[in-house]
C-alpha cells in the first residue's frame, strides 16, 4: 500500500498537473466541514480524478508541514548530512527552470515533468540519491535501485560533500535529460 501510494504522489505533477505540496496549498485557502466537499471541489474546480483528490485531501489533512518543515524533520539528528542535500540540490537547480522540489515526510523529489531524483537520509551517517536512469548499467557506486523500488532505478549512498562529483552531476544530468 505504501508503495502505491508512493508511485501516485509521484505521478501526481503529470497526472493532475500540480504536486501535492501545490495541491495543499491550495487546501490550506478552503475551508471543508467534510472530507467529501474536499475531494467534490477538486474535481469540479480542477478536473481531479476521484482517486487522486480523496489521495490529495487525505493527505493534505494529515500534513500541516511546510516543505522546509518536512525537510528539517527528516535531518532532525542528522544535521551533519545537509550540506550533501543542499550540494545536490545547488546542482539539480542549475539544469534548468522547470526543476521542481517536493519535500514530503521522508523524502524530497526531485521533478521535472517526471521525477528524476529522490532523496532520503537513510541513516544518521548517509543520504541515499535515487535516480531513474533508462538503460545505464550499474557499477560499484551507481547502483541497483534496492530499498527505492521502481521508483527509481539507481541508488548513489552519499556520506560526504565530496561525493557530489563530476561523475555524479553527470548522472544527475542525464536522469533530468530523460525526465520528459
Amino acid at each position: 500500500m505504501v508503495k502505491a501510494l508512493q508511485t501516485m504522489i509521484d505521478n501526481m505533477p503529470e497526472k493532475t498537473g500540480k504536486s501535492l505540496s501545490e495541491w495543499t496549498s491550495i487546501l490550506k485557502t478552503k475551508t471543508f466541514a467534510k472530507h467529501s466537499e474536499g475531494v467534490n471541489f477538486l474535481k469540479k474546480e480542477h478536473g481531479v480524478t476521484h482517486g487522486f483528490a480523496n489521495t490529495i485531501v487525505t493527505l493534505s489533512k494529515e500534513e500541516n508541514n511546510t516543505p522546509a518543515d518536512l525537510v528539517e524533520l527528516q535531518y532532525k539528528g542528522k544535521e551533519n548530512l545537509l550540506p550533501i542535500y543542499d550540494a545536490i540540490l545547488n546542482t539539480v537547480t542549475t539544469f534548468g527552470d522547470d526543476v521542481t522540489i517536493t519535500p514530503k515526510k521522508t523524502t524530497v523529489s526531485i521533478i521535472r515533468k517526471k521525477q528524476f531524483a529522490l532523496l532520503k537520509p537513510a541513516t544518521k551517517t548517509r543520504i541515499d540519491l535515487g535516480l531513474k536512469i533508462k538503460d545505464k548499467p550499474t557499477t560499484d557506486r551507481l547502483e541497483d535501485s534496492g530499498p527505492f523500488g521502481s521508483m527509481c532505478t539507481h541508488r548513489v549512498q552519499l556520506t560526504d560533500t565530496s561525493q557530489v562529483n563530476e561523475e555524479l552531476v553527470s548522472w544527475l544530468k542525464g536522469a533530468y535529460e530523460q525526465a520528459l
